[in-house]
């Protein structure tokens, strides 16, 4: 499993992009993660799966709610990633109404979840291989804090906490 220190995996994740501009196109947009993470402050939340009510009526609405505090903290972007596909993530996105305050990332094939080791396996659920439930901060594209939930908890990696560990 991937740890503080430890540099973010070489994935591309998905991103659907609302209005063309800024070198995108409507529609999915890659979005890799060396790149992306280069030179930034980061706030990383995953959950197991858009549109389910944890995920919709908590973990999403915390970093919603707490974007500004997160940017007086000095990070500079907030991302959700979940095993969607960025269709899914887009649709997420609006009903959250989190633009301009959280990237909605879709790791559709669970490629980004497997290389950092945080799947949650919910075969048997009707879900299939899933990104485990974490938060973390990411500077410059390595680690610096990571919180990762016990099955079925929200405990530790809700904005609250994160917006601490950024803030100290």
């Amino acid at each position: 499993m991937i740890k503080v220190g430890d540099a973010l995996p070489a994935a591309t994740l998905m991103e659907y992009v609302e209005v063309e501009g800024n070198g995108c196109s409507i529609g999915p947009n890659p979005v890799k993660l060396p790149e992306a993470a280069a030179g930034k402050t980061i706030a990383v939340f995953a959950v197991p799966g858009a549109f389910t009510p944890t995920c919709s009526a908590k973990h999403v609405p915390g970093f919603v709610e707490q974007a500004e505090a997160f940017k007086a903290a000095g990070v500079d972007e907030i991302w959700c990633l979940s095993v969607n596909d960025a269709f899914v993530m887009g649709a997420w996105a609006r009903d959250q109404k989190t633009d301009g305050k959280v990237r909605m990332l879709a790791d559709g094939d669970a490629a980004f979840a497997k290389a950092t080791g945080l799947t949650l396996d919910l075969n048997g659920k009707g879900l299939g291989l899933r990104s485990n439930r974490y938060s973390m901060l990411v500077k410059d594209g390595k680690v610096a804090t990571l919180n990762v939930e016990g099955p079925g908890k929200f405990e530790v990696s809700d904005a609250a906490t994160l917006l601490g560990q950024a803030k100290a």
